[in-house]
């Protein structure tokens, strides 16, 4: 395993008495592409923030290689910060934009040229060191702004949802492109986006967080497949959540008056403080009585690459996305596999 790079400690943040942060302990190892995926106002910006210098925490230690970071002034910190504008110079050409963190270092003229050079060439920029920066596209800027991130040769590249601005096919491809950066230079990046298709593309781990704490961490695979509980099995795609499910024992679930076989174990015999969930892609559908329960096609919207189905069932009404049509008012049956369901503990309110 790699080593860790940065340690935060029970990290918490507060402004004018609102809790922003409540005790973030996370572990964030040498040259991994860490995602921090939330919706708005969770409290991801603040801990990039935190890592960057920009604040303080009010309680808890951030370690950078086993050292105190939030004793290091900011412009110390072997830590670079691309933000949602990009920051870029509107008065400097492409060069100088690149150049200008080495230039603040004193760096001589030969030594800068070759440094901005080859970042130009990583973003693949070659040619555009004279160009304008008011005559670049949106993209084209996002380069410039990796570039002289990374001409600093920052131990980690924080990264404040950089793709905000871009459309959806810019955005996907730069998403590729930043992923093949990094495993080029090696550098830790922590990544921050509400966008979990952002996130689950280019993450070695995704941190998912909500009301300022961490819901779960893990590999993309982990996150949408075992989702920990029902705020991120919701959030992180869509679910059909069952609330009224027993686990009876290992390895058998009951709700809806049938027993059903699940791969989880360990939840005790008959634990009603439980939540299953089912995804609408490990749905199938069949004909009338093919399969566990029998319902009506309500509703079906075409979404690009699957029908989005909705069916009433006797108890409960299920969403449902098939590569195959159904017609509204037809009358389907319900299926699926037994790694398919998913069980996890109730969330108590706090």
């Amino acid at each position: 395993m790699a080593d860790n790079i940065l340690e935060l400690r029970n990290v918490s943040k507060e402004y004018d008495g609102k809790i922003i942060l409540k005790g973030i302990s996370l572990n964030i190892h040498e040259g991994e592409f860490l995602t921090i995926l939330g919706p708005s106002g969770c409290g991801k910006t603040t801990l990039l923030r935190l890592i960057a210098g920009f604040e303080k925490p009010n309680n808890g230690q951030i370690l950078f290689n086993g050292k105190d970071l939030i004793k290091i002034p900011i412009h110390k910190r072997q830590v670079n910060t691309i933000f949602q504008s990009y920051a870029l110079f509107p008065h400097l050409n492409v060069f100088d934009n690149i150049a200008y963190g080495l230039k603040l270092k004193k760096i001589n003229k030969d030594k800068i040229k070759k440094e901005v050079i080859k970042a130009l060439n990583l973003v693949k920029l070659e040619g555009f060191e004279d160009k304008d920066i008011n005559d670049l596209s949106g993209g084209q800027k996002q380069r410039v702004a990796v570039a002289r991130a990374l001409v600093l040769n920052p131990k980690i590249l924080l990264l404040d949802e950089p793709f905000a601005a871009l459309d959806l096919k810019l955005r996907q491809q730069m998403q590729l492109e930043l992923k093949k950066i990094q495993r080029e230079v090696e550098i830790t990046f922590i990544f921050i986006t509400h966008d979990q298709e952002e996130a689950f593309t280019m993450s070695d781990r995704v941190v998912v967080m909500n009301n300022g704490q961490i819901q779960q961490i893990g590999s993309s695979q982990d996150i949408y497949n075992e989702p920990e509980n029902k705020w991120t099995a919701q959030f992180v795609g869509s679910s059909n959540v069952i609330e009224n499910a027993t686990f009876l024992k290992d390895y058998w679930v009951e709700f809806d008056g049938k027993k059903f076989k699940c791969a989880d174990r360990g939840f005790g015999n008959d634990e009603k403080n439980i939540d299953i969930i089912i995804r609408p892609e490990d749905v199938d559908l069949d004909k009338e009585d093919h399969g566990y329960f029998n319902g009506v096609v309500k509703s079906i919207i075409f979404k690009g690459v699957v029908w989005e189905i909705l069916v009433a069932v006797k108890k409960r009404r299920w969403l449902i996305h098939s590569t195959d049509y159904f017609g509204v008012g037809e009358t389907v049956s319900l299926k699926w596999n037994v790694e398919d369901i998913h069980v996890m503990w109730k969330e108590i309110d706090e």
